[in-house]
């Protein structure tokens, strides 16, 4: 009997140290920057579901669907140019939004740094592609915030890269993107 009582005071426990932060999707906001040679775009892009693990307090890992048939463009405010960027975003050149309808961040480490600072080691899944990326987030139980840069090309998007077309001028667009995340726990 006391072997029982033993085991379940065990398991408790351990559950009373680890705990599961889920995201508020309507919330959290993921921002995108692009640059090109002549500017930028930036735009949104909506989480689908996301969570945070975390044992003693402290991040362990994490995983984040990002819907990315929800992507918009914010500097590009109406007309017909931005509905053409848009789906232009959504083609095969960009995003296939048509054959990929999700992205996904699985947070494989979490290092604590300095305060509620934490080096990030996470595989990114864009386009059916998966690829390690690395970042700082600063990471508490209300919120978290980071900025994941990443090689589009790595996914397969070489759309107007300068790596794989020639003579691109004022057309060339950079191929690293810039994710500004925020994301808030639910309560």
């Amino acid at each position: 009997m006391f072997k029982k009582f033993l085991i379940c005071t065990v398991a408790l426990t351990s559950l009373a140290q680890a705990e599961t932060l889920t995201m508020d999707t309507g919330a959290s906001k993921l921002v995108y920057l692009a640059k090109k040679v002549s500017g930028e775009h930036t735009g949104e892009v909506k989480l689908l579901n996301g969570k945070l693990n975390f044992e003693k307090n402290i991040l362990k890992t994490g995983e984040f669907e990002i819907d990315m048939t929800t992507i918009t463009n914010t500097d590009i405010k109406s007309g017909e140019y931005h509905t053409k960027f848009v789906s232009h975003l959504n083609n095969d050149d960009f995003f296939a939004t048509d054959k990929f309808k999700t992205a996904k961040l699985v947070i494989k480490s979490a290092k604590k740094e300095k305060g509620s600072t934490y080096k990030i080691t996470a595989d990114l899944t864009v386009k059916g592609v998966t690829a390690p990326v690395s970042f700082l987030a600063d990471i508490s139980k209300e919120k978290a915030q980071a900025k994941v840069i990443f090689d589009r090309t790595v996914y397969g998007i070489k759309y107007g890269s300068g790596k794989f077309f020639e003579n691109l001028g004022d057309k060339m667009i950079m191929d690293d993107v810039q994710l500004d995340v925020l994301l808030i726990a639910k309560k």
